[in-house]
């Protein structure tokens, strides 16, 4: 599963970079999406690598993001008993570790709000015109999304 951070904003962006941003719901910086890894959407990612940071996420910052972060219709906040009483799994925890194994999805929770919208990082970027390999937050973490994550949380 990737996260998907979007970092930059609209000014003077293409046509065809903002569209994808649209169809990966990144409609605002800051805003965080999680979505599976097929051929598709790795596409997606590499035409808009230049306005975004992603990676692969694990369990423990996932289920922080979803407890944290998570918002149901209504700007109401996602509980571990909501998951309990509206689906199979009986923590966040278990639906986090579901969720990564491809054993669910975000559909699986009804009104889940597919869009995260996390905090600008504490301490700050450390460059959102460089990619990351050269000292800046932009393009492919791999693993290590999970502590821009943990950052934004």
């Amino acid at each position: 599963m990737y996260a998907i951070v979007r970092l930059r904003g609209q000014v003077n962006v293409r046509y065809t970079i903002e569209d994808t941003m649209k169809m990966l719901r990144l409609h605002k910086v800051n805003h965080c999406v999680l979505v599976p890894e097929n051929p598709h959407f790795k596409g997606m990612i590499l035409k808009v690598k230049d306005y975004v940071a992603y990676g692969k996420v694990d369990t423990k910052i996932l289920a922080e993001i979803l407890e944290n972060r998570g918002r149901l219709e209504g700007d109401t906040r996602l509980t571990a008993k909501y998951i309990q009483e509206n689906t199979t799994y009986d923590s966040i925890n278990a639906f986090a570790e579901a969720l990564i194994e491809g054993k669910a999805s975000l559909k699986d929770i009804p009104k889940l709000k597919p869009i995260f919208r996390l905090h600008p990082p504490r301490k700050g970027h450390s460059g959102i015109k460089r990619t990351f390999q050269q000292g800046g937050v932009l393009g492919n973490h791999n693993t290590d999304i999970n502590v821009l994550l943990h950052k934004m949380r």
